[in-house]
């Protein structure tokens, strides 16, 4: 059998780039993937159960997803003159969009960001072009972007919005900025839109080239990997053409649609996570050796000022209790790392395990 020439088999982009890393949280408790820590009450469960009885597993599933659209449509308020598509979560999206692009397309996005916009345009060979942000309240840097929309022509740019890995919500005033002057499409990224009173859903009927991109990941129904991209019928029915057919498979429809249908205990859950992101804040806030940063996201950012953020990410885990270390990103998040609102008692062992890292590094 003949040796495999890896450097002849694939393109040198792919052969540079990192796998995306999910760290193994076995026995730890897991505060570093942005999830609802929350189940399901026992009776909403049990009538789920008896809802997927039905479901046709020897059939294909609804490649319209129809039922499920319309619970989605009137769950999020989605303009009715707009379209939908949906995807296998929010990457998926991200790679119907990017694949859709001419070979020479320019993908736009502010850094730090999340990371799948680069890490998927670089896969398909585009060009990718980050801004960065302000250091100062990690706000876009709008004189920057207008000159780099200016210069590179972008056919894409994602603006997440609450933005990860920040929390903060940029100046709406700024989206509209560069909506006006874009030559082709912006696509707001509303992934933590439960926990955010704010929306550019709204705002669709007014610019033909926004697009608004959600996911019920946040929500609670992560397992789901179900996200959904809002915008002008035209748009959309060119990347129909690249979407892959049955992308939304049965049990995703049936169980995402159940629970869009009876979602006043998410929308419960969704609360209380919003009122222990208050606490959490305010307890950073009055420790010392730490910069906290306000979220409107599921999740807050934090900065260690006396100790090195490595140092205290693994003495957190020492501790039996694993978040997000952003500072090998280095830049804006220097020492920062990013902690994921959990359970009320979860909340308290990691705030707990952070003030004995700071006093025993």
């Amino acid at each position: 059998m003949p040796n495999l020439n890896l450097t002849a088999l694939f393109r040198p982009e792919i052969l540079a780039m990192s796998a995306y890393h999910v760290a193994d949280a076995h026995n730890l408790i897991k505060l570093d993937a942005m999830e609802n820590p929350y189940g399901w009450p026992a009776d909403i469960q049990q009538a789920w159960l008896e809802h997927l009885k039905d479901c046709p597993m020897n059939r294909y599933p609804d490649p319209e997803a129809k039922a499920l659209s319309e619970a989605l449509r009137a769950s999020n308020n989605i303009p009715a003159e707009s379209g939908l598509l949906l995807g296998n979560g929010s990457d998926e999206i991200i790679q119907i969009l990017q694949m859709a692009l001419p070979g020479n397309a320019t993908v736009m996005a502010p850094e730090p960001g999340f990371v799948m916009y680069k890490q998927i345009a670089l896969s398909l060979g585009l060009r990718y072009q980050g801004v960065p942000l302000l250091a100062d309240g990690f706000e876009l840097d709008l004189p920057a972007m207008l000159a780099a929309i200016e210069s590179s022509q972008p056919s894409l740019i994602f603006l997440a919005y609450p933005n990860n890995p920040t929390g903060n919500l940029f100046d709406a005033g700024a989206i509209r900025e560069i909506l006006a002057v874009a030559p082709g499409l912006v696509v707001v990224d509303e992934a933590y839109a439960p926990f955010a009173d704010a929306s550019f859903l709204g705002e669709l009927p007014n610019y033909p080239n926004l697009l608004v991109m959600r996911t019920v990941s946040k929500l609670g129904l992560a397992g789901l990997r179900l996200g959904f991209l809002a915008g002008d019928n035209a748009i959309l029915e060119q990347l129909h053409k690249v979407r892959l057919p049955y992308n939304i498979n049965c049990l995703t429809q049936i169980t995402a649609h159940f629970a869009l249908t009876h979602q006043h205990f998410l929308l419960a859950q969704t609360r209380n996570i919003c009122q222990q992101r208050g606490e959490i804040l305010a307890a950073l806030q009055d420790m010392a050796g730490i910069e906290s940063y306000p979220s409107a996201a599921n999740f807050i950012l934090l900065r260690t000022l006396a100790h090195a953020a490595d140092e205290v990410f693994i003495s957190l885990k020492n501790q039996g209790v694993l978040i997000k270390n952003l500072s090998p990103q280095g830049g804006v998040l220097h020492n920062c790392l990013r902690v994921t609102i959990g359970k009320q008692e979860e909340n308290r062992a990691f705030l707990a395990a952070l003030r004995n890292a700071l006093q025993n590094p």
